[in-house]
């Protein structure tokens, strides 16, 4: 273990650093978003679910329920079923291991080739992967579990729950959603590490500068265009 992580430092060293500016956002994030709930785009998505939940539950629209959970539990099933070929991919990946390194070392420029640190980042991928997986088939019961609960006639004596106990399961779905999202985002700087160290912080540099845009809700991006 010890020869390994000396062996590998470089990379080993560049993971950490790459793990540590997703945590140094998502912090900064969490930051933003307590200071200002309006600037984050999460908490926008997740007052208008809110709303939403409520407006179709009182007016008892249940056709635009049924069809907006459909689409919502095709698109998270769809993500897990993606989820899934890609880490067939990564096995099979794993099994030519011996093979394919010197060719996606050809622009490791730091790190040292070889098939340990191959199987290492391809089991860290894979970890990733699977995560990615669990999030969206956790979004996709919850969906199934809320096709039932919108539809429950409201109770007179006790509306007021009952709208806030659906809202919340569903406001849940779309973070396990976005979780899964995470991690599938993180699968590109994964994937930019199997050709060297360096390639992977400058791809995570560029993931977390693309999430700085996405989490920032439209209005700001307007005001400061303007």
């Amino acid at each position: 273990m010890y020869e390994f992580m000396t062996t590998h430092a470089t990379d080993l060293l560049s993971f950490v650093a790459s793990a540590c500016m997703v945590l140094v956002y998502q912090h900064y994030l969490r930051w933003r978003t307590r200071r200002d709930p309006a600037s984050s785009a999460q908490d926008v998505m997740l007052a208008a679910r809110a709303a939403w939940v409520e407006s179709v539950m009182r007016e008892r629209r249940d056709i635009l329920a049924v069809q907006t959970l459909r689409n919502s539990t095709m698109s998270a099933s769809f993500m897990a079923s993606t989820a899934v070929l890609l880490i067939i991919g990564v096995l099979t990946l794993s099994a030519q291991g011996d093979k394919l390194t010197g060719t996606w070392h050809a622009l490791n420029f730091l790190g040292h080739a070889g098939a340990e640190m191959w199987l290492f980042k391809l089991l860290i991928m894979l970890f990733d992967l699977l995560f990615a997986f669990f999030s969206f088939s956790m979004s996709v019961r919850i969906f199934h579990h809320i096709g039932y609960l919108i539809n429950v006639p409201l109770s007179k004596s006790n509306a007021v729950e009952q709208i806030r106990q659906v809202g919340a399961q569903f406001s849940r779905a779309g973070i396990y959603y976005r979780i899964g999202m995470r991690s599938y985002y993180f699968t590109v700087p994964l994937l930019f590490w199997l050709f060297g160290p360096l390639w992977l912080l400058a791809a995570t540099m560029a993931m977390v500068f693309f999430l700085f845009h996405l989490d920032r809700a439209p209005q700001h991006d307007t005001d400061l265009m303007g």
